[in-house]
């Protein structure tokens, strides 16, 4: 007999946890009357979803009734502490049982008691053999639940992503049964909930527990058998607080609802409602995915995408304002295959197979034309393609994928449907859809299908750029957009194409050396161990420092002993072993990653091209991938022979290298408006000394010795990036009371930087995100959290952003100016290179002293700041020498 399946899904739950996963484009989801809509947009994705997967017999949306419950007669602090309920969230809640009327879905309430315990009531009462019951819910507090018949599906990621629990999957995950899941929150507790359980004792220890003895009961059957510990001292004193907490996390099963299963019936969606839902809320998206076969009811259907798979160019229309598209399927551009060319606009769409587009002379003079406008996602990866050709892609006016990213900085996916989604276009599949992925990845069998895709992408594109750069212009970012990130999008393309020239003959010496130096510190272990061993086996490293040396146990892991590096860091000083193990990892990583690395991606020039990732960090920040030249630990004298390797592409001219001088700390300077840090860099005074003799009270700069001057540096690059007490005693080896003091000493002394800091989260909780100087977003959906430490982290972040943020928007303006003037003055010296805040030239020596005046001159004037700019230079035969 085929079972019936009854959906019941936990409504607050599920509307809160879509709030924040749609929260960084909240201003974006408003309908025409100014109402948020975040939170409902995501529960129609979830439920959309969900009611297409289970198709259920039944089904049910519980609601909590309001703030007290039964449980807050036993303890009036539970759910004590949360954050206070945003209004936009707030403001969408009656708006949701009108969507769960539209879906077809009942919804329900009862004073006094939890959504959980409704859900709970409903799911036990049904028989087994009858029906399968499938829970939806943010909050693990269901789990409990779990049986044969029973699963419960936890929102994980965004409004997709779930983890479905089962009895046998919490048996995989925790080592307990379903109904542990109370015995270890009446141990552990629930901070989200305010259930206190035991003090000190946290998840891994509550189940170690439970494992043993079964129930919180029966911990306490056993406790006095139990060695002597502050855990069993805690537990004996917190015995009624630990079998309360049980009695909060318990779900009430038996709750008077005065509903039942029989009157759950689903029998589909109420177009009529829904459409209205959707109108009202501007959903339009959804109303065009709407299948109505069965419904009297006019909707618009998904658009028929009309396009033309061309074998001549003179056949397709090739004029002004038009998308264009190259498609590769691999990540790396550089090297990856062209398997078709598409352009067109909202009325004609072409695609063509292959590169042969690519070779034909009117698309090399559409292309090359500046006149004719494009409309691009990805502007820097088509202009590589292109050039690969000898084609030169102008006419660029705008790039889908740079916007997006401004919009908001989480749109950075190579592939164009994920972006498009966030913007209520759902006409387009995923590549992975398309493709597939992995080995199996290629061009599917079915040629119109792939044709189609190519054509869907066009209709994308032309789709989004109208809905951005209105985005683009109520968020006064257009400058942003225009000014730095489309011309830099360029400036990098130039640079990924010149590549720097690497002697892999260098790079096959230190191969050598470090191999020598490698087996030196080999020996050296062994001996100190007094036996040869894997040194790069955790497990057998674990047994010779902490049975055979008896060293101190810092952290145990599943499979053993801890010896990950901050563990070592820990144990330095307590053997000699301790300093040759990281040594030994340090080296043995700069010849796997950086010599052995480098040598498997030289192109057949001698170069390596790099490619900049525009659209990854939150920051702003560029990145280097395939390889990563960023990353090169040039703190070790190892590291910084890497740069050995990189030489100019010529004889007889030289690397240049220009970096800013502590640019975060003046730009903190400036946005903070404190008059003694300001004054400091005005003066040319060197600011780690200066901070020094304010902070240390020392009275001249003559005084302050090294020790001070590295204190100070850790103090000011502290406050940049929010750094607590602990944190900045870790860095200085000192103690967190010595760490406080020198902060709130610091604080004393810049009150501007401390007035801005506080006004920057205050504003931050306020808006929802922070800003750069040029109007660089980046958003903070947990500033507001009820958690401690995610909300420090993102107040840490909200000080860090716009200081951080703001550093690489002066540099990219620094580049583009440079990039203008390098052309004007017709100089043969070329940009090669941006890692972090340092450029890097190849120029002929004869070019090197006006590359160095026209370079500190432009990066000082870059921008205008209440503070001066200041770039340091030097040269050499090679990357190493010129720094």
């Amino acid at each position: 007999m085929k079972k019936n399946k009854l959906l019941l899904v936990d409504g607050n739950s599920i509307a809160f946890r879509g709030f924040f996963a749609l929260y960084q484009s909240l201003e974006r989801f408003k309908n025409k009357q100014g109402l948020h809509t975040n939170a409902l947009y995501a529960v129609n994705t979830m439920l959309d979803n969900v009611l297409k997967d289970v198709q259920p017999t039944h089904a049910l949306v519980a609601f909590d009734a309001g703030k007290t419950t039964f449980r807050h007669g036993f303890y009036e602090e539970y759910k004590a502490g949360r954050a206070k309920t945003p209004s936009e969230f707030r403001e969408q809640m009656p708006y949701l049982r009108d969507l769960i009327e539209g879906l077809g879905m009942k919804h329900y309430e009862l004073d006094n008691f939890e959504a959980d315990d409704i859900i709970g009531t409903l799911a036990k009462s049904v028989d087994p053999n009858e029906f399968d019951v499938v829970i939806l819910t943010g909050d693990k507090d269901l789990t409990q639940l779990a049986s044969d018949n029973v699963t419960i599906n936890v929102t994980i990621k965004g409004v997709s992503e779930i983890e479905a629990y089962t009895p046998a999957h919490i048996m995989e995950k925790y080592g307990l049964e379903p109904v542990q899941i109370i015995d270890m929150k009446g141990l552990a507790g629930d901070a989200s909930d305010n259930i206190p359980g035991v003090t000190k004792i946290g998840e891994k220890t509550a189940i170690k527990l439970l494992k043993e003895y079964q129930t919180v009961e029966g911990v306490y059957e056993h406790v006095d058998e139990m060695k002597k510990s502050k855990m069993k001292e805690n537990l004996i004193n917190e015995k009624e607080i630990a079998l309360m907490s049980k009695r909060l996390a318990t779900i009430n099963t038996n709750s008077p609802i005065e509903i039942a299963v029989s009157d759950l019936d689903y029998s589909g969606k109420n177009f009529e409602k829904l459409i209205a839902f959707y109108k009202e809320m501007d959903f339009n998206s959804f109303l065009a995915k709407l299948d109505t076969t069965d419904a009297d009811v006019p909707v618009t259907p998904r658009e028929e995408i009309t396009y033309e798979v061309v074998e001549k160019i003179e056949s397709a229309m090739l004029s002004s304002d038009m998308v264009f598209h190259i498609e590769m399927l691999d990540e790396n551009y550089h090297t990856s295959d062209i398997v078709a060319v598409a352009w067109g606009n909202d009325k004609h769409r072409y695609v063509t197979t292959g590169d042969w587009a690519l070779m034909d002379p009117l698309m090399i003079a559409y292309l090359e034309n500046p006149e004719l406008t494009k409309r691009v996602y990805d502007f820097k990866r088509l202009y590589v393609a292109a050039c690969r050709y000898d084609i030169s892609l102008e006419g660029v006016a705008f790039d889908v994928l740079l916007a997006a990213y401004i919009v908001a900085s989480t749109n950075n996916s190579e592939d164009i449907a994920e972006v498009a989604e966030t913007f209520d276009f759902y006409e387009l599949d995923r590549d992975e859809k398309v493709y597939g992925k992995g080995v199996k990845r290629g061009i599917p069998e079915d040629e119109s299908v792939f044709t189609e895709h190519l054509a869907r992408k066009i209709h994308a594109i032309d789709f989004l750029y109208p809905k951005l750069y209105q985005e683009l212009e109520e968020r006064q970012q257009k400058e942003l957009f225009y000014d730095m990130e489309l011309p830099l999008a360029r400036i990098l393309a130039d640079m990924e194409i010149t590549g720097i020239t690497v002697d892999a003959n260098r790079l096959n010496e230190m191969k050598g050396e470090f191999a020598e130096i490698l087996t030196e510190i080999e020996q050296k272990i062994y001996a100190e161990a007094g036996e040869e061993f894997n040194i790069n086996s955790p497990k057998q490293l674990g047994v010779i420092l902490f049975e055979k040396m008896k060293l101190p146990v810092i952290k145990k892991t599943k499979t053993g002993y801890s010896t990950a590096v901050d563990v070592l860091e820990k144990l330095q000083g307590e053997s000699p072993i301790i300093d040759d193990i990281l040594r030994y990892r340090q080296i043995a990583k700069i010849q796997s990653t950086y010599v052995e690395g480098l040598l498997k991606v030289i192109f057949s020039d001698q170069k390596i091209h790099t490619r900049y990732v525009q659209t990854l960090t939150q920051t702003g920040r560029l990145s280097s991938v395939d390889p990563n030249l960023q990353n090169i630990p040039i703190r070790l004298e190892e590291g910084r022979k890497i740069r050995q390797a990189f030489v100019p592409r010529k004889a007889g001219w030289k690397l240049f290298s220009s970096d800013y001088s502590q640019i975060e700390l003046r730009v903190l300077a400036d946005i903070s408006g404190d008059e003694h840090l300001r004054q400091a860099f005005i003066d040319g005074q060197d600011i780690h000394a200066s901070t020094a003799m304010r902070v240390f009270g020392v009275k001249t700069a003559e005084e302050v010795d090294g020790n001070l001057r590295r204190q100070a540096k850790a103090v000011n690059f502290g406050i940049v990036y929010g750094i607590s007490d602990y944190g900045l005693s870790q860095n200085l080896g000192i103690s967190r009371k010595e760490a406080k003091t020198f902060i709130d000493t610091y604080f004393e002394k810049y009150p501007g930087v401390k007035s801005y800091m506080e006004d920057i989260v205050r504003d931050a909780k306020d808006k929802g995100y922070v800003e750069t100087l040029y109007h660089r977003r980046r958003y903070l959906p947990d500033i507001n959290a009820r958690n401690f430490n995610l909300r420090s982290f993102a107040e840490r972040t909200a000080i860090n952003t716009p200081i951080q943020g703001s550093a690489a928007d002066i540099l990219k303006i620094a580049m583009i100016k440079i990039d203008q003037r390098l052309k004007a003055e017709k100089m043969e010296a070329t940009m090669l290179l941006q890692v972090h805040d340092e450029l890097v030239f190849e120029a002929p020596e004869e070019e090197l002293e006006k590359l160095q005046q026209l370079v500190e001159e432009t990066m000082a004037d870059a921008v205008d700041l209440a503070v001066p700019l200041r770039a340091d230079s030097s040269s050499g035969a090679t990357w190493y020498d010129a720094k």
